[in-house]
């Protein structure tokens, strides 16, 4: 009877050690105490802004502008953050709960749409379970939640694809579920039509109509009115980071970067869909898989790779081979003649299961090594950083945020979102002058007369930068000249310029004239360990060694 029981509800028992699984890997190899990561906490600012009735804006009391591009995890944490839940909190708790409803996700669809059998569908959602995600959420991110819309959406697809008569509901779910996705992420408006042609392809032109009919109508009748609105309400059609990160340009490194990410995550499944290949049974269904995931990594190459902290852009497609693979490996050891010996002897059985549990601890430990590739320059796998220096400059300027007090600043994250103060987003991510107009110039920033002047710059003061005309095509490079020379031809104080490399620096200078500048420029070159955020290791002020 008990034996029955327990083959009864086999699943919720393997869910439930799926989630005691997640919750001692995250307690025992993610590092939950650094800081933000840079982009994080951008969002961060604008959840924290519109829950406190500022509206959807970057500096309080300036024009609405897109910056936070996860549009809906940002508008449900502020509503979270309003109910009374701290900003950081929300973040984290609306991240872990969706990686850990993915992993079930995983597991529930191949054990009871595909029919796979326990010991796989629980290796598949284990794969997803100590990978990248859970870093995603420490660095508080809102990836995964765009993962599980994303996997929800095509658990509805690969549904319409399965049932030979789905219905009309089913076809109105995929399609509200992947305008859900659209809204979270703007890219998601592409995976939403990938998956549709996906759908097209798997089941045919004639046979898929309702399914079509059903999603453009979905999209043009309230997609439509999100997009008008938004228009309206920013002044402009796109994310404001899509205008400096795009430009009308094609990025050949992205694309190439975001194809090698998305081979990366899911290496060990690759071969499944090569596999399908194999019959005309699954030759449709491969190609219908891969389309998503190669159009959608494809679609990168309209974009410039910087920001992509642990290929943050292209995980959401780890969730979709996990959930497609199955089938395209069903009956084939069958096919090229592979059957268990009857009866194994018991010498065999502990063989064959020892082997199996080797593999599967090979599949994870490839699946956690992905924690190596989190940023560049990464020194160990344990994880990307055990601090931040710009946070602790920060909580120095956070003591002054009820003064009125402007920075202008490469480094738009930590600094103004834990600082309080008006922030010049200096790059354009969070400006719209600046992201339409190319550039920041001195004439823009004298509109603010910025009280600090914070840059990531690649030369230091005993490392000088050269004008040369390769250096000076580069946007980057030539920002912080930009911001050099004003700052130095209005009598900023240099403060600091800490780096853990003299080709490698955060410049601090401190406009002169203001009641409190003397203090925080000796507050700001006082700080004795400025942890540097790729290794974590102390910087060094290179500001003491510039001449005279």
């Amino acid at each position: 009877m008990s034996m029955a029981l327990l083959k009864r509800h086999r699943d919720l028992l393997v869910l439930a050690l799926l989630t005691f699984g997640v919750l001692v890997y995250a307690g025992a190899f993610i590092n939950f105490d650094a800081p933000p990561f840079e982009d994080a906490a951008m969002l961060m600012r604008y959840a924290d802004h519109l829950a406190r009735g500022y509206g959807i804006v970057w500096n309080i009391g300036e024009p609405p502008v897109d910056g936070a591009t996860d549009f809906l995890f940002m508008v449900l944490a502020a509503g979270l953050i309003k109910s009374g839940m701290t900003v950081g909190r929300t973040v984290r708790v609306l991240g872990f709960g969706a990686h850990l409803l993915t992993v079930w996700l995983v597991y529930g669809v191949n054990r009871r749409v595909w029919r796979a059998n326990v010991p796989l569908s629980l290796f598949s959602a284990l794969y997803l379970a100590v990978g990248n995600g859970l870093s995603y959420v420490a660095a508080y991110f809102g990836t995964p939640f765009f993962a599980l819309f994303a996997a929800l959406s095509w658990t509805l697809a690969l549904l319409l694809i399965q049932r030979e008569r789905p219905s009309t509901w089913l076809s109105l779910l995929f399609a509200l579920s992947a305008l859900l996705g659209g809204l979270i992420r703007p890219e998601g408006v592409i995976l939403a039509g990938l998956m549709l042609v996906a759908v097209i392809v798997a089941r045919g032109w004639k046979t898929s109509r309702p399914v079509r009919w059903t999603f453009l109508a979905v999209f043009i009748v309230l997609g439509g009115a999100y997009f008008l609105w938004r228009w309206n309400y920013f002044g402009h059609p796109l994310p404001n980071p899509f205008y400096k990160k795009g430009a009308g340009l094609l990025y050949m490194d992205s694309f190439q970067e975001s194809l090698g990410n998305m081979l990366r995550l899911a290496a060990p499944f690759w071969p499944a869909f090569l596999l399908g290949f194999r019959a005309p049974r699954t030759t449709r269904l491969s190609l219908a898989f891969l389309l998503p995931l190669l159009g959608f990594a494809s679609a990168f190459i309209l974009i410039s790779n910087e920001t992509n902290f642990g290929a943050r852009f292209q995980y959401a497609l780890l969730p979709l081979v996990l959930l497609a693979w199955p089938p395209l490996v069903d009956g084939l050891g069958g096919e090229v003649g592979l059957s268990w010996p009857r009866p194994p002897t018991v010498r065999e059985r502990i063989v064959w299961i020892l082997a199996a549990l080797s593999a599967g601890l090979a599949l994870l430990l490839y699946s956690a090594s992905q924690k190596c590739y989190l940023v560049a320059g990464q020194e160990s796998c344990a994880s990307p950083s055990e601090g931040d220096g710009r946070y602790e400059v920060a909580r120095i300027l956070a003591d002054y945020r009820d003064k009125g007090y402007v920075m202008a600043t490469s480094e738009a994250g930590l600094l103004p979102f834990y600082s309080g103060w008006t922030a010049v987003d200096t790059w354009g991510l969070n400006d719209a002058w600046i992201a339409r107009y190319g550039e920041v110039t001195p004439e823009y920033l004298d509109r603010y007369r910025p009280h600090l002047i914070v840059f990531h710059a690649y030369y230091s003061p005993v490392f000088p930068p050269k004008a040369s005309e390769r250096n000076m095509a580069q946007a980057w490079f030539r920002m912080t000249i930009t911001l050099k020379d004003y700052a130095e031809q209005r009598g900023y104080i240099l403060a600091a310029a800490f780096g853990h490399a003299p080709d490698d620096v955060h410049y601090y200078y401190v406009r002169p004239d203001f009641a409190d500048s003397a203090r925080l420029a000796k507050q700001i070159a006082s700080i004795r360990r400025y942890i540097w955020w790729t290794d974590g290791r102390p910087a060094i002020n290179y500001a003491k060694f510039s001449l005279p």
